[in-house]
């Protein structure tokens, strides 16, 4: 898909929706290179979620994090991130590996509500991977909780390193219960040909809900009219989602396959497995500040 353009399922879905007129209006605003104010914002961010798919071709999505400065523009066409993976997350390898790799990401600024999303090819370097632009742009600020890195206290305990993955075909009740009120996940699809997006949902807690140990569905909020997660589903029901714990840097990862319901606009995701990463970024956040957007449960 060219940086300006829609695929054929983005573009049923905005014709799903009523959105076609608005989702040209956006797509002007796409790019394949990153201006030098989209470097400076990647210059100062703390969080990057990152969307690709395994070497079994199941979609995930994680998150890297730093110190400002992690991330950084060399040119106008590619990005660098010094970062790697937890040492069992499931995307460790793809994107560690000597191959390059079709990636999606989308990096945060949860304190001030802003995101940018930058797509392309990513292949390994010495401190983490570089990826190479194809599609630049910045997201609309709704749904997002408000939240702050804490900084470590003077004398406190060093937070603790990444812990042993727990790995599962279904989710356990603590796991429901984080997923049940969770008020953010990430969410990573791809086109029929593979090339992935990462997306943000945000939410007042229990926004969404857990179907079952294999089941669970959202609906989807108003956005800024691209369909663009909603588009890859209709080509690709692959998908991942990330939900992180911000105060322990846990993240919760899951795989499995997702459709949408045009008569509710909601999604069902049924998982396939789920990887717990204990510890797994070094950042700590703040209790957030709901996103006024978010509109009322039931």
């Amino acid at each position: 898909m060219a940086a300006t353009g829609y695929h054929s399922g983005e573009r049923a879905a905005q014709a799903l929706a009523g959105e076609t007129e608005r989702a040209d209006h956006l797509g002007r605003s796409f790019r394949d290179t990153v201006p030098a104010v989209a470097a400076e914002f990647l210059a100062q961010r703390q969080l990057l979620v990152v969307g690709a798919a395994d070497g079994a071709g199941r979609m995930w999505a994680t998150a890297l994090a730093g110190e400002p400065g992690f991330l950084g523009v060399p040119d106008e066409r590619s990005v660098r991130v010094a970062a790697a993976p937890h040492p069992d997350d499931p995307l460790r390898e793809t994107l560690r590996g000597r191959a390059a790799v079709p990636i999606g990401t989308i990096a945060l600024e949860p304190a001030t509500r802003r995101r940018m999303r930058v797509n392309g090819t990513a292949r390994a370097d010495e401190l983490g991977f570089v990826l190479h632009t194809e599609q630049v742009f910045a997201n609309c600020p709704k749904y997002i909780q408000k939240r702050r890195p804490v900084p470590a206290a003077p004398n406190s305990a060093p937070t603790p390193g990444p812990g042993p993955a727990r790995r599962a075909a279904a989710l356990t009740t603590v796991q429901r219960l984080t997923v049940s009120t969770a008020d953010t996940f990430f969410l990573a699809t791809a086109d029929g040909e593979g090339r992935p997006d990462a997306s943000h949902r945000g939410g007042n807690p229990g926004f969404v809900e857990s179907l079952s140990p294999t089941a669970l569905r959202w609906r989807e909020y108003p956005g800024n009219g691209a369909f663009m997660t909603l588009g890859n589903l209709e080509q690709n029901p692959r998908a991942g989602l990330l939900l992180p714990d911000w105060e322990s840097g846990g993240l919760l990862l899951l795989t499995g396959e997702a459709r949408t319901d045009w008569a509710d606009r909601s999604v069902t995701f049924e998982l396939t497995a789920a990887v717990e990463l204990p510890g797994a970024l070094p950042l700590r956040w703040t209790e957030p500040e709901y996103s006024p957007a978010n509109p009322p449960l039931g």
